[in-house]
């Protein structure tokens, strides 16, 4: 079928997609783990933002949940998806690490190519694996120190950025992103946490990239359908175009209302577009925002800075219309509304606010107060 034959999506249809592949458009039973599986990880570095993504995705989630999957080293924190950190499964680390090696060095040196110019990078990972082969973990400013009598010249900042963002897989140790603690940031390497390297790339005879398409696959299962400008603007990658060129049999097209090509998997649910959406509370750095290159599907473009400023915003009707925040002294929460509020959705936003605040505050009974439209 020929990209002006292929169906047209409206905004109205991806947007209610994007909900029920994100898990927001009904709660699900699903186990913590599985959640954050399904969702290719969360968007993390607000270190406790993914308790309140999962809480509005999952029925009867519970925060110790999560906690002890950190613990228990079933999820792990580390520098990923465009090179931000990310609460993901160990299995997708070890899976997933080494195709992004690429990008994740390139992202670092996007900002300090000047200063590591002199930098043999491949010298200073073996450096870092030596400094860190007694096991013990430790904070990005200790692992620089330890390597800088031989770079002096870059400062430590440079060299512990690219040490743990971009040249070693390395995962940010608990207690940092359990419940409610506050902790600094300790890194391992992965093979010292989990026990295992992560997985080489395959040899790829046929260039088809097999680590890509799965990517690719478990990007629309969560996010489509989708055009490959909304997958390179997720992974950081560059459009995985040999991994779509090889899945294109097993794939369905679309059009967006732009005339975009839009990919997805066959049987993955897209609802009428007419499906009632619940209110959302969604924390800073949500994915289910940042997963797109287009994102108007979800927010309105003069709004759009809102997902990148870390603001918390509110899904009414399943698009951004209003911003919310919780007060430290008394957990009020506060919305903000980007639009004027009908009195039924005001009553839905202080119902699923007033969940959101017993959550934060562990069933307490909190306020929630609705400012005026902006």
């Amino acid at each position: 079928m020929s990209r002006a034959q292929a169906p047209v999506l409206g905004t109205r249809a991806l947007n209610r997609a994007t909900l029920a592949r994100q898990l927001l458009l009904d709660r699900t039973d699903l186990p913590a783990r599985d959640a954050v599986a399904h969702l290719c990880g969360l968007q993390a570095q607000e270190p406790q933002e993914p308790f309140t993504g999962l809480w509005s995705r999952l029925r009867s989630f519970q925060p110790g949940d999560l906690s002890q999957l950190l613990i228990d080293r079933q999820v792990v924190r580390t520098h990923l998806m465009r090179r931000t950190v990310h609460l993901v499964t160990a299995e997708d680390v070890l899976a997933w690490r080494s195709r992004h090696n690429a990008m994740l060095r390139q992202r670092v040196l996007g900002v300090y190519r000047r200063e590591l110019a002199g930098v043999d990078l491949g010298e200073l990972a073996a450096a870092g694996r030596a400094v860190l082969a007694d096991g013990e973990p430790r904070s990005m400013a200790e692992l620089a120190r330890a390597v800088a009598d031989r770079w002096p010249e870059p400062g430590t900042r440079p060299l512990g950025e690219m040490l743990v963002a971009g040249v070693l897989p390395m995962v940010q140790l608990p207690p940092r992103g359990v419940w409610r603690t506050k902790a600094g940031v300790r890194n391992a390497l992965v093979s010292s946490w989990l026990g295992r390297e992560v997985d080489p790339l395959p040899a790829e005879d046929d260039g088809s990239d097999p680590v890509g398409q799965e990517l690719v696959r478990r990007y629309l299962a969560a996010y489509g359908p989708a055009a490959t400008a909304d997958v390179r603007a997720w992974s950081g990658l560059a459009g995985l175009p040999r991994a779509v060129a090889a899945l294109r049999p097993e794939l369905v097209t679309f059009r967006d209302e732009r005339g975009r090509e839009l990919l997805d998997l066959p049987d993955a649910p897209r609802p009428d577009p007419e499906t009632p959406a619940p209110v959302r509370f969604l924390p800073a750095f949500d994915n289910a925002i940042l997963g797109y290159d287009d994102r108007t599907r979800i927010i309105d473009d003069a709004d759009r800075g809102l997902s990148v400023a870390g603001s918390r915003v509110v899904l009414v009707d399943g698009r951004v219309s209003a911003t919310w925040d919780v007060a430290a002294e008394d957990g009020t929460v506060t919305v903000a509304p980007l639009r004027p509020l009908s009195r039924s959705e005001r009553s839905e936003v202080e119902q699923e606010g007033g969940e959101l605040a017993g959550f934060l505050s562990d069933g307490e009974s909190r306020r929630v107060r609705i400012a005026s439209a902006v």
